[in-house]
Protein backbone atom coordinates (compact mmCIF):
# COMPACT_ATOMS: atom_id res chain seq x y z
CA UNK A 1 0.00 0.00 0.00
CA UNK A 2 1.40 3.41 -1.01
CA UNK A 3 1.59 6.35 1.38
CA UNK A 4 -1.26 8.08 -0.45
CA UNK A 5 -3.47 4.98 -0.20
CA UNK A 6 -2.67 4.62 3.49
CA UNK A 7 -3.51 8.30 4.04
CA UNK A 8 -6.80 7.96 2.16
CA UNK A 9 -7.71 4.85 4.14
CA UNK A 10 -6.92 6.59 7.44
CA UNK A 11 -8.99 9.61 6.41
CA UNK A 12 -11.93 7.39 5.47
CA UNK A 13 -11.78 5.66 8.85
CA UNK A 14 -11.58 8.96 10.72
CA UNK A 15 -14.66 10.21 8.86
CA UNK A 16 -16.42 6.94 9.65
CA UNK A 17 -15.47 7.36 13.32
CA UNK A 18 -17.08 10.83 13.34
CA UNK A 19 -20.35 9.28 12.05
CA UNK A 20 -21.48 12.14 9.78
CA UNK A 21 -24.67 10.18 8.98
CA UNK A 22 -25.75 10.91 12.55
CA UNK A 23 -25.69 14.66 11.89
CA UNK A 24 -29.27 14.24 10.71
CA UNK A 25 -30.25 14.33 14.40
CA UNK A 26 -29.02 17.91 14.62
CA UNK A 27 -31.82 18.90 12.25
CA UNK A 28 -33.90 19.43 15.41
CA UNK A 29 -32.03 22.74 15.73
CA UNK A 30 -34.17 24.13 12.89
CA UNK A 31 -37.53 23.31 14.52
CA UNK A 32 -37.95 26.68 16.31
CA UNK A 33 -37.19 28.45 13.03
CA UNK A 34 -39.76 26.35 11.17
CA UNK A 35 -42.59 26.58 13.71
CA UNK A 36 -42.12 30.31 14.30
CA UNK A 37 -42.83 31.04 10.65
CA UNK A 38 -39.42 32.64 10.12
CA UNK A 39 -38.00 30.44 7.37
CA UNK A 40 -37.75 33.55 5.20
CA UNK A 41 -35.47 35.31 7.71
CA UNK A 42 -31.96 34.90 6.28
CA UNK A 43 -30.17 36.15 9.41
CA UNK A 44 -31.94 33.51 11.50
CA UNK A 45 -31.02 30.87 8.93
CA UNK A 46 -27.39 31.92 9.21
CA UNK A 47 -27.51 31.68 13.02
CA UNK A 48 -29.21 28.27 12.96
CA UNK A 49 -26.72 26.87 10.42
CA UNK A 50 -23.79 28.05 12.57
CA UNK A 51 -25.22 26.20 15.58
CA UNK A 52 -25.97 23.16 13.42
CA UNK A 53 -22.33 22.99 12.32
CA UNK A 54 -21.10 23.46 15.90
CA UNK A 55 -23.40 20.69 17.15
CA UNK A 56 -22.20 18.38 14.36
CA UNK A 57 -18.62 18.81 15.54
CA UNK A 58 -19.61 18.40 19.21
CA UNK A 59 -21.75 15.30 18.66
CA UNK A 60 -19.05 13.68 16.50
CA UNK A 61 -16.50 14.26 19.27
CA UNK A 62 -18.81 12.41 21.68
CA UNK A 63 -19.09 9.49 19.24
CA UNK A 64 -15.28 9.30 19.18
CA UNK A 65 -15.13 9.21 22.97
CA UNK A 66 -17.90 6.64 23.17
CA UNK A 67 -16.19 4.33 20.65
CA UNK A 68 -12.90 4.58 22.54
CA UNK A 69 -14.56 3.44 25.77
CA UNK A 70 -16.74 0.80 24.08
CA UNK A 71 -14.10 -0.73 21.79
CA UNK A 72 -13.86 -4.00 23.71
CA UNK A 73 -17.63 -4.47 24.00
CA UNK A 74 -18.13 -3.47 20.35
CA UNK A 75 -15.89 -6.32 19.22
CA UNK A 76 -18.53 -8.74 20.52
CA UNK A 77 -21.37 -7.02 18.65
CA UNK A 78 -22.34 -8.42 15.21
CA UNK A 79 -22.37 -4.96 13.58
CA UNK A 80 -20.44 -2.64 15.90
CA UNK A 81 -17.33 -4.81 15.57
CA UNK A 82 -16.80 -3.14 12.18
CA UNK A 83 -16.39 0.31 13.75
CA UNK A 84 -12.91 1.84 13.18
CA UNK A 85 -11.59 1.44 16.73
CA UNK A 86 -13.21 -1.94 17.45
CA UNK A 87 -11.84 -3.33 14.17
CA UNK A 88 -8.35 -2.02 14.94
CA UNK A 89 -8.21 0.30 11.93
CA UNK A 90 -7.95 3.38 14.16
CA UNK A 91 -5.98 3.54 17.41
CA UNK A 92 -7.22 5.13 20.63
CA UNK A 93 -4.60 7.93 20.43
CA UNK A 94 -5.75 8.99 16.96
CA UNK A 95 -9.37 8.88 18.16
CA UNK A 96 -8.55 11.13 21.13
CA UNK A 97 -6.82 13.61 18.81
CA UNK A 98 -9.88 13.67 16.54
CA UNK A 99 -12.17 14.09 19.54
CA UNK A 100 -10.25 17.11 20.85
CA UNK A 101 -10.00 18.61 17.36
CA UNK A 102 -13.76 18.33 16.85
CA UNK A 103 -14.48 19.86 20.27
CA UNK A 104 -12.17 22.75 19.44
CA UNK A 105 -13.85 23.27 16.06
CA UNK A 106 -17.26 23.30 17.75
CA UNK A 107 -16.23 26.02 20.20
CA UNK A 108 -14.39 28.01 17.53
CA UNK A 109 -17.45 27.93 15.24
CA UNK A 110 -19.59 29.54 17.94
CA UNK A 111 -16.95 32.09 19.02
CA UNK A 112 -16.17 33.19 15.45
CA UNK A 113 -19.62 33.14 13.85
CA UNK A 114 -22.15 33.61 16.68
CA UNK A 115 -20.52 36.31 18.75
CA UNK A 116 -23.73 37.95 19.99
CA UNK A 117 -25.08 34.64 21.33
CA UNK A 118 -21.67 33.18 22.11
CA UNK A 119 -22.05 32.66 25.87
CA UNK A 120 -25.51 31.01 26.00
CA UNK A 121 -24.71 28.82 22.99
CA UNK A 122 -21.38 27.69 24.43
CA UNK A 123 -23.14 26.90 27.70
CA UNK A 124 -25.82 24.86 25.92
CA UNK A 125 -23.31 22.88 23.87
CA UNK A 126 -21.12 22.55 26.96
CA UNK A 127 -23.99 21.04 28.94
CA UNK A 128 -24.70 18.69 26.03
CA UNK A 129 -21.06 17.53 25.99
CA UNK A 130 -20.84 17.14 29.77
CA UNK A 131 -23.96 15.02 30.15
CA UNK A 132 -22.94 12.87 27.18
CA UNK A 133 -19.44 12.36 28.56
CA UNK A 134 -21.06 11.32 31.85
CA UNK A 135 -23.32 9.06 29.79
CA UNK A 136 -20.37 7.42 28.02
CA UNK A 137 -18.37 6.94 31.23
CA UNK A 138 -21.06 5.74 33.62
CA UNK A 139 -24.69 6.72 33.15
CA UNK A 140 -25.35 4.56 30.08
CA UNK A 141 -25.05 1.55 32.35
CA UNK A 142 -28.20 2.56 34.25
CA UNK A 143 -31.45 1.47 32.62
CA UNK A 144 -33.99 4.25 31.96
CA UNK A 145 -31.42 6.92 32.94
CA UNK A 146 -29.60 6.17 29.68
CA UNK A 147 -32.59 6.90 27.45
CA UNK A 148 -33.56 9.99 29.45
CA UNK A 149 -30.13 11.49 28.78
CA UNK A 150 -30.48 10.80 25.06
CA UNK A 151 -33.86 12.57 25.04
CA UNK A 152 -32.44 15.55 26.97
CA UNK A 153 -29.74 15.84 24.29
CA UNK A 154 -32.41 16.40 21.65
CA UNK A 155 -34.13 19.03 23.79
CA UNK A 156 -30.80 20.86 24.09
CA UNK A 157 -30.54 20.86 20.30
CA UNK A 158 -33.95 22.51 20.02
CA UNK A 159 -33.07 25.00 22.78
CA UNK A 160 -29.86 25.98 20.99
CA UNK A 161 -31.82 26.57 17.79
CA UNK A 162 -34.16 28.88 19.68
CA UNK A 163 -31.25 30.76 21.26
CA UNK A 164 -29.48 31.19 17.93
CA UNK A 165 -32.54 32.66 16.20
CA UNK A 166 -33.81 34.58 19.27
CA UNK A 167 -37.01 32.54 19.22
CA UNK A 168 -38.84 31.52 22.40
CA UNK A 169 -39.16 27.73 22.36
CA UNK A 170 -42.69 26.67 23.29
CA UNK A 171 -43.49 24.00 25.83
CA UNK A 172 -45.12 22.00 23.03
CA UNK A 173 -41.91 21.67 21.02
CA UNK A 174 -39.95 20.72 24.13
CA UNK A 175 -42.49 18.07 25.15
CA UNK A 176 -42.83 16.50 21.72
CA UNK A 177 -39.08 16.52 21.08
CA UNK A 178 -38.45 14.83 24.42
CA UNK A 179 -41.18 12.23 23.88
CA UNK A 180 -40.14 11.42 20.31
CA UNK A 181 -36.48 11.05 21.29
CA UNK A 182 -37.48 8.86 24.24
CA UNK A 183 -39.56 6.69 21.92
CA UNK A 184 -36.67 6.21 19.47
CA UNK A 185 -34.19 5.50 22.27
CA UNK A 186 -36.39 2.79 23.79
CA UNK A 187 -36.91 1.27 20.34
CA UNK A 188 -33.13 1.10 19.98
CA UNK A 189 -32.82 -0.58 23.38
CA UNK A 190 -35.36 -3.15 22.22
CA UNK A 191 -33.00 -4.14 19.45
CA UNK A 192 -30.28 -4.75 22.04
CA UNK A 193 -32.60 -7.12 23.90
CA UNK A 194 -33.45 -8.95 20.66
CA UNK A 195 -29.74 -9.44 19.91
CA UNK A 196 -29.20 -10.79 23.43
CA UNK A 197 -32.09 -13.25 23.07
CA UNK A 198 -30.85 -14.47 19.67
CA UNK A 199 -27.11 -14.63 20.27
CA UNK A 200 -26.54 -14.41 24.00
CA UNK A 201 -24.32 -11.35 23.42
CA UNK A 202 -24.82 -8.59 25.99
CA UNK A 203 -24.61 -5.40 23.94
CA UNK A 204 -24.82 -3.14 26.99
CA UNK A 205 -24.32 -3.73 30.68
CA UNK A 206 -27.87 -2.57 31.39
CA UNK A 207 -29.46 -4.93 28.84
CA UNK A 208 -30.37 -7.30 31.69
CA UNK A 209 -32.55 -4.54 33.17
CA UNK A 210 -34.70 -4.50 30.05
CA UNK A 211 -36.86 -7.20 28.50
CA UNK A 212 -39.23 -7.33 25.55
CA UNK A 213 -42.38 -7.23 27.66
CA UNK A 214 -41.25 -4.08 29.48
CA UNK A 215 -39.99 -2.26 26.39
CA UNK A 216 -43.06 -3.18 24.32
CA UNK A 217 -45.30 -1.68 26.99
CA UNK A 218 -43.10 1.41 27.30
CA UNK A 219 -43.12 1.95 23.53
CA UNK A 220 -46.91 1.67 23.47
CA UNK A 221 -47.28 4.16 26.34
CA UNK A 222 -44.83 6.70 24.90
CA UNK A 223 -46.35 6.41 21.42
CA UNK A 224 -49.84 7.05 22.85
CA UNK A 225 -48.68 9.99 24.98
CA UNK A 226 -46.79 11.50 22.03
CA UNK A 227 -49.81 11.30 19.75
CA UNK A 228 -52.14 12.76 22.40
CA UNK A 229 -49.65 15.53 23.14
CA UNK A 230 -49.39 16.36 19.45
CA UNK A 231 -53.16 16.43 18.98
CA UNK A 232 -53.50 18.72 22.03
CA UNK A 233 -50.91 20.99 20.44
CA UNK A 234 -52.79 21.15 17.13
CA UNK A 235 -56.14 22.04 18.73
CA UNK A 236 -54.86 24.40 21.43
CA UNK A 237 -56.26 27.94 21.25
CA UNK A 238 -52.73 29.35 21.45
CA UNK A 239 -51.58 27.52 18.30
CA UNK A 240 -54.80 28.03 16.34
CA UNK A 241 -54.67 31.77 17.07
CA UNK A 242 -50.95 32.15 16.33
CA UNK A 243 -51.18 30.28 13.03
CA UNK A 244 -54.62 31.66 12.22
CA UNK A 245 -55.68 28.24 11.00
CA UNK A 246 -58.25 25.75 12.32
CA UNK A 247 -56.97 22.80 10.31
CA UNK A 248 -53.64 22.18 12.05
CA UNK A 249 -55.14 19.02 13.57
CA UNK A 250 -55.14 17.38 10.12
CA UNK A 251 -51.35 17.07 10.33
CA UNK A 252 -51.93 14.51 13.10
CA UNK A 253 -52.64 11.94 10.38
CA UNK A 254 -48.99 11.92 9.27
CA UNK A 255 -47.67 11.84 12.85
CA UNK A 256 -49.90 8.88 13.69
CA UNK A 257 -48.94 7.03 10.49
CA UNK A 258 -45.23 7.65 11.05
CA UNK A 259 -45.28 6.41 14.65
CA UNK A 260 -47.31 3.32 13.74
CA UNK A 261 -44.87 2.52 10.95
CA UNK A 262 -41.90 2.87 13.31
CA UNK A 263 -43.62 0.56 15.79
CA UNK A 264 -44.03 -1.93 12.97
CA UNK A 265 -40.32 -1.72 12.15
CA UNK A 266 -39.41 -2.16 15.83
CA UNK A 267 -41.91 -4.82 16.90
CA UNK A 268 -42.56 -6.80 13.72
CA UNK A 269 -39.37 -6.42 11.67
CA UNK A 270 -37.13 -6.09 14.77
CA UNK A 271 -34.87 -3.60 12.97
CA UNK A 272 -34.85 -0.59 15.29
CA UNK A 273 -31.14 -0.53 16.14
CA UNK A 274 -30.33 2.56 14.08
CA UNK A 275 -33.09 5.22 13.91
CA UNK A 276 -31.04 7.36 11.50
CA UNK A 277 -30.74 4.51 8.98
CA UNK A 278 -34.47 3.83 9.24
CA UNK A 279 -35.24 7.46 8.46
CA UNK A 280 -32.81 7.40 5.52
CA UNK A 281 -34.13 4.15 4.03
CA UNK A 282 -37.79 3.63 4.97
CA UNK A 283 -39.90 5.16 2.19
CA UNK A 284 -43.13 5.07 4.19
CA UNK A 285 -41.65 7.07 7.07
CA UNK A 286 -40.00 9.45 4.63
CA UNK A 287 -43.36 10.01 2.92
CA UNK A 288 -45.00 10.72 6.30
CA UNK A 289 -42.31 13.25 7.21
CA UNK A 290 -42.45 14.97 3.83
CA UNK A 291 -46.25 15.17 3.92
CA UNK A 292 -46.13 16.52 7.47
CA UNK A 293 -43.58 19.18 6.51
CA UNK A 294 -45.52 20.10 3.36
CA UNK A 295 -48.83 20.39 5.22
CA UNK A 296 -47.30 22.54 7.94
CA UNK A 297 -45.54 24.66 5.35
CA UNK A 298 -48.88 25.34 3.67
CA UNK A 299 -50.56 26.13 7.01
CA UNK A 300 -47.82 28.49 8.20
CA UNK A 301 -46.55 30.11 5.02
CA UNK A 302 -49.33 29.89 2.41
Amino acid sequence: MTLQQATNTMLQQLIKLARPQQWLKNGFIFLPLFFSGQLGNLSNWYAAIVVFVAFCFASSSIYCFNDILDAEADREHPKKKLRPIASGKIGAKAAYVLMLALLSLSGATIVLFAREKCVPLLLTIGVYCLINIAYCVKLKHFAIVDVLIIAIGFVLRVASGGIAASIAVSQWIVLMTFLLALFLAFAKRRDDVVIFRKTGITVRKNTARYNLNFINQVLGIIAAVTIVCYIMYTVSDEVVTRLNNHYVYLTSIFVLAGILRYLQVALVDEKSENPTQILLKDRFIQACILCWIASFFIIIYA
